[in-house]
Parts: structure tokens; sequence; C-alpha cells
């Protein structure tokens, strides 16, 4: 790591931000750190030197220690756990905040460049290999008046505000800084929505729409469209309109079972305020509570037009005691999907350049939330399929020790490798590990084909060849089936039926498959490799050589006779069986398997155990080359005890 930066950046303030009476002019000093250990100490560095220089330009007693020591303490536990939480470089920036009718205040904020990550608050210590361990943001809440997180473009800031003099008005000052604290995404994203200040107020900005707003939801549909939780989608949505298109808003998301119910239902049952943002954040607890208790009775006539919704003065306090709050239904596919409220202080009605904006918004907030659930459908329909594709336990082999890794490169989705150890009956134990060609539903049929279908051929007492050979006629009697019925279908849509020239779609299908049988003093091994990385067997002296001979992928030409390779296992000996995720795991233009790399790796492996063989093994592949495996990795070591 490089040496922490301690030349401040001074930023010229914005004129209409004054300085106390002889206070410096550099009103704004912000700095970029690495996101590493020393990051907490070199920020708690830069902030002090720059309140020590503001403190002798101003009036004395305008900067205190106490000040001092309580902004020390605000820096160190939002630098540590943007460092801890999101593991990138650090903004730190500090400045000055006095204005008219408002108390002064120092301003902290701090920006890391992992906006998906949310800030954790816990109050847990995580590991980290740092002395110092974020405590969250219970210390920032007692210490400032007020604190919130911004969402920009590809950051995310925490800020804080500490007062000047020391003393604390948490109802005045939050108030009055929560709508005007550092920029909102809604503000970035639309270079003028400042304009909706004057608009708000009476005022009428003819280029409004043709200008801001455009360039909003422009950029608010990119922000929106990569997310694949709805969650996710309803605090982007509060950080989008809160605090320059209303006070506060609140996200409501209906259960997919339940729906919404009735034409004059406030919430159906199995709905929830999936997210309440105000301004303030001292007041979003008790903005929750009301809204729950008293939640928006929307029509169901409505559809995504604006209804106005009883405002919830109780929860907001004395500034919030008037003001317009309207409803927007969340509908996508024309199913519903949930409420959209928002809400401004001191307004009869919200003026129709942002009524229409926010219900332009409204709509692309459902079709995200629409896509996140089908992403989520989908996530869980393969997560199901996956545990049902694999073994629930993998049996133990009297006189083998066996070790596995299993990593699909899709998390959410079902892989194209499996694996299985079963018992065949007769003192007989069956492996296998297989790659089917390609990933998600097409992989999993072929998966839900040959696992059951091994299992059932090795219980009927069938060798491994004949095994193979079987499973090879059924994955091809498969694939014609699926392409006569395909055909089918095309003709009875009237569609012409294409001419493939290598006649059906196979079903392609690399597999391992073996037999074991204990004996006194070791263990016989019978297996067959069809199309798949041929096994390797590794002596105690670290000798390794292959125990199989390449033969034809399963499920590609008929009518192949498929042969068997027959050897004991003594104690000591250890048998590595891969995927191709494996052999084929690239480095540039290098594949981990080149040179024999493979039997290289196991070589270093002699007088291991089986479990440390596939530790070490999966390290090799993983540090191979600089990004993660883009293939699925599985690999099954078996040791003779």
């Amino acid at each position: 790591m490089g040496a922490i930066p301690t030349q401040r950046e001074t930023i010229s303030r914005a004129p209409d931000v004054p300085v106390p009476e002889g206070a410096d002019l550099r009103a704004v000093v912000r700095t970029t750190l690495p996101g590493g250990p020393l990051a907490a100490g070199a920020a708690r560095r830069f902030v002090r030197a720059a309140l020590e220089d503001w403190a002798r330009a101003a009036e004395p007693d305008t900067f205190t220690e106490r000040l001092i020591d309580d902004t020390l303490v605000v820096v160190s536990e939002l630098v540590t756990n943007a460092v801890v939480h999101a593991g990138t470089d650090v903004d730190v920036a500090c400045r000055l905040k006095e204005a008219e009718d408002e108390p002064a205040g120092l301003v902290v904020e701090v920006s890391d460049h992992h906006p998906s990550r949310a800030v954790r608050d816990d109050g847990s210590e995580r590991p980290y290999g740092i002395p110092e361990y974020g405590r969250g943001l219970r210390l920032v809440s007692t210490l400032s008046t007020a604190w919130g997180i911004t969402y920009r473009t590809g950051t995310k800031t925490v800020w804080a505000l500490l007062p000047l003099d020391g003393a604390r008005d948490a109802e005045d000052t939050l108030e009055a800084y929560g709508c005007e604290s550092g920029l909102s995404a809604a503000e970035l994203l639309g270079p003028d929505l400042s304009a909706f200040a004057e608009t708000a107020r009476g005022g009428h900005d003819p280029d409004w729409r043709g200008r801001g707003a455009l360039s909003f939801l422009a950029e608010a549909s990119d922000l929106l469209a990569g997310q694949l939780d709805e969650d996710l989608v309803a605090a982007l949505t509060g950080q989008l309109i809160v605090p320059r298109l209303a006070d506060w808003c609140a996200v409501w998301l209906e259960d997919e079972a339940t729906g919404w119910q009735g034409p004059e239902t406030a919430v159906a049952p199995g709905t929830r305020l999936a997210r309440v943002w105000h301004g303030s954040e001292n007041r979003i607890e008790e903005l929750r509570r009301s809204l729950e208790k008293d939640p928006p009775r929307v029509p169901d006539s409505v559809r995504s037009r604006a209804v106005p919704v009883p405002w919830p003065g109780e929860a907001l306090g004395p500034r919030g005691a008037t003001g317009a709050a309207l409803a927007y239904r969340l509908i996508a596919g024309g199913r519903p999907l949930g409420t959209l409220v928002i809400g401004r202080a001191g307004l009869l009605r919200f003026p129709d350049e942002v009524t229409g904006l926010v219900e332009d918004l409204s709509r692309r907030v459902a079709l995200a939330i629409g896509a996140a659930r089908q992403y989520a459908r989908q996530a869980t329909i393969s997560r199901v399929l996956q545990r049902g594709l694999l073994p629930g336990a993998v049996a133990e082999i009297p006189g083998l020790r066996s070790a596995l890794v299993y990593e699909p490169c899709d998390k959410g989705g079902p892989s194209g490798d499996f694996y299985d150890i079963f018992p065949a009956g007769d003192g007989r134990w069956c492996f296998a590990l297989g790659d089917v060609q390609g990933k998600g539903p097409e992989a999993a049929v072929v998966i839900g084909l040959a696992r059951p279908w091994l299992r059932l051929l090795a219980r009927e007492g069938y060798a491994v060849p004949e095994v193979l050979d079987r499973l090879n006629q059924l994955l091809l009697d498969d694939a014609t089936e699926a392409a006569d019925a395909a055909a089918r279908a095309l003709v009875a849509a009237g569609a012409p039926v294409p001419v493939a020239d290598d006649g059906p779609h196979a079903r392609f299908l690399s597999l391992l498959y073996g037999e074991l049988v204990p004996f006194e003093g070791g263990v016989r091994c019978t297996l067959a490799s069809a199309g798949h990385p041929l096994p390797l067997a590794l002596g105690p002296d670290g000798g390794v050589r292959a125990v199989a001979r390449p033969q034809t992928l399963l499920g590609v030409v008929e009518d192949v006779a498929y042969a068997c390779e027959t050897f004991e296992l003594h104690p000591g000996d250890t048998l590595l069986c891969v995927t191709d995720g494996v052999t084929e795991r690239r480095s540039g233009p290098r594949q981990f398997d080149d040179a024999d790399g493979l039997a290289a790796a196991l070589t270093g492996c002699a007088g291991l155990s089986a479990q440390r063989i596939a530790e070490r093994i999966r390290g090799l592949v993983h540090d191979f080359g600089a990004k993660p495996p883009e293939d699925d990795l599985a690999l099954l070591v078996l040791q003779a005890e």
C-alpha cells in the first residue's frame, strides 16, 4: 500500500454559505484515502489539522475541544465503517455550514465507491486486519444533531452534522438540515432539479420538464434497471425522491401470493412497509409507526395516477404539522406490486410538474420491482433444482477418505457440473463426476436424467462399461424425442421445420464413472472416462499417473462401446477426479493443465490428507488467474486409508 496522503485539497465554498467572522475562507477541505488499515488514522489527522486551522482564524470558543474530539470520533467511525464494509478508496470531506436562521454546523462526509453495499449498523465487531473495528452508527447518531446517507451514481456518502457551539438542538437543527444536506441522487441525476425549490414555492420554470426532469428520469431508469433485489429498489426510490422532490416517502410492497385485495383496501394481508425515508433521520421511525398504523387507502381503479392521502402530521413535529401527501400504485404487467407515498411539509398541494414527474418515476420503480421479483423467482427455482440434482449426503466408503469441492460459477442457478457417491449393494460403492454442456434448465434436464439412471443401473448390477453404454443410448433417445416434439409443435403452429445436418440436437455429457470394492489392504477401483478430464492417481512417493483413457462424450455417437480400467488403491494412494473447470482454468492464453499442470500440482500434494489435497488444488486453481473462475468447478479426492 502506498503512503497515506496528507495534503489537503481545498474546495471553494458556495457563495451562499457564509463562514463565521474571522474564519479561514477555506470552508471545505477534502481528501481521498486508500481503503486500508491506515485510513481511519490518516482521516483523523487530516480532519484535526483542518479544525485547528479553522480554530485559529475563528472567534474564540467556536471550535471547542469537545467539538474537535467528537468530530474525530465521528470521522473514525464513518471511515472504519466504509473500509470494513465497502473495501474501496474513501473520500473524506469536512465543511462549515452556517446560514440565516440556522445554527452553525460542521459537516463531515465520508464516501465509498460501493453503493450497493448497505451501511452496517449491527453494533457487532467483524474480523478485519485493523485494530479499530467499526461500532456501527450509534456513536455517530449520539454525537451529531443529524446524519444521513446519500447515494450518488457510483458513490455512497454517509454524512453527519455537529453543532459548532457544542449544543444540540436536535428538533430544529435536524429539521433544517435534513432537506438541505449533501447532494441527493435526484439532485445529481437531474442537473436542473434545483428548479424544484422555486416551483414548490409557486414559481415556474418553463424549461423544467425539458431539461432536469427528462434527465432525471433517464438516469433514474439506468440506476433502477440493474437492481435484482426489490428492497434495494425501494431504498433507491427513497434516495431519488428525498429531499428534492419530497420531504419523505414510503414504499409498500405486496406479497405475490396474496396480492392486492379489494377495491378500497388499505394494505392487504401480506403487504409490508418495505421502506420509509425522511430527510431527517430522527423522524423515520416515528413516521414508520404512524404509516403502519394508518396506511393509505388507494382505490383499485386508480392504477398509477396520484391520489391525495391523509397527512401524518403527528409524526413530523411542529415543522411538519401540515403538508401534502400523494400515493401512487406501483403496477407492472397489469399486476399491482405495491404503493409509493410521498409528502412535503408546508404545501397545500404538489405542483403539477412534480406530480407528473413522480408518476413517471413510479412506473419505472414498478418495472424494476417486477424485474427483481422475476429474478428472485428464477433464483428460487434454480436453488430448488440444484438441491434436487445433487445428493443430500455423500456416502462414506470403508477404507477410503473422501473430500469434495463443488463451486458453481452461477450461484443462482443449476450448474452444469454434478457429482454423486452412493452404495450399490454387494459391497460395492459407485462414484460419478459429470459435466453437462451448457447450464441452466437444459443442464438440469440432463442431470435429472443421468443421476437417477446411474444409481438405478448400478444397483441393478450392471458393470461400469454397461452403465455408460445404456446412459449414452438414453441421452440419444431423449434428444430424439425432444427434437420430434419440437418439430410437431412447429408444424402445428404453421412454421417451417428447420433441417439440421447433424440430426437431432444432442445433449452432451462428459462423465467419469467408477466402482469401488474395498478388500483387505486396499480398495479395487474400476472406472471409465467418457469425454472427461482423466483421473490422476498419486502414490506415497509423489508419483502421478493417469488411470483411464479418453473415450467419446455421452449423447454424441450411437452404438459406441465403452471400456474401463481396473487398478488398486493401497494405503497412502490418492485418486483425484476433476471437471474441466479445473483443467481449463485460464490465465490469459494459458490453461491450468497446460504442460501437465494438474499433475505437477498433485505431485506437490504427496503426504497430505484428502481434505488438504482438495483445498490445495482449489487454491492453486483460484490463484492461477487474476479474475474469478468463469466455469463451474468440481473436484473429488479419494484416498485409501
